[in-house]
């Protein structure tokens, strides 16, 4: 009998900001999940593919960001699997190495409405489920499937898009990233 879950929060992390962070912590504090693990994801298939930064320096400012929080962890293990990176895989190949852990999928409503897009959508409700929190502009108003529910996390809006143009206009952003992160992307000239 599996007796440990696990919520897996996916993405590109271009730079992992403080909503990507009070989401995640909400859902690990306000669930039934005992952690939530950030996963880093190589390339969305469905995503045009930005190579301003390295996987492995957007794995390091993950780590800086969850460093000293309670239920939150990082995940790299989706770097491992063959290109394109699909939930799917992931979410089978984090079932097969941690076999007594229950893994489900955390998605925002944005990803919630281009859903039946994703390899297999059915089988990640009906095998892992799906926990779907607010973004700005994306309501759901269908009804939910089995597998899927909704988390009323707050919403910020506030993107690594926004978050990457401000560092290149030379705009502080302290306060919109974790602690330690901006230290970094500073450090290692991010962004610029």
């Amino acid at each position: 009998m599996k007796h440990h879950s696990v919520g897996i929060m996916g993405g590109s992390f271009n730079p992992i900001h403080t909503g990507h962070m009070m989401v995640a912590s909400y859902i690990a504090q306000t669930t039934q999940l005992d952690e939530v693990w950030l996963s880093l994801s190589p390339a969305n298939p469905l995503k045009q593919r930005d190579n301003s930064t390295t996987d492995v320096e957007r794995l390091d400012m993950m780590r800086i960001a969850v460093d000293g929080s309670t239920g939150l962890g990082v995940t790299d293990i989706e770097l491992t699997l063959p290109y394109p990176s699909y939930t799917l895989r992931l979410l089978d190949t984090l079932a097969a190495r941690y076999r007594d852990t229950d893994f489900c999928l955390i998605i925002g409503s944005d990803n919630w409405l281009v859903f039946d897009k994703w390899r297999d959508p059915e089988r990640i409700l009906s095998d892992y489920g799906v926990i779907i929190y607010p973004r700005p502009g994306y309501d759901i108003t269908s009804p939910l499937p089995p597998g899927a529910t909704t988390v009323n996390a707050p919403t910020v809006d506030l993107s690594s898009t926004f978050v990457r143009e401000a560092i290149k206009n030379e705009l502080d952003m302290n306060y919109f990233l974790p602690t330690g992160v901006y230290k970094y992307i500073k450090e290692h000239n991010l962004y610029r």
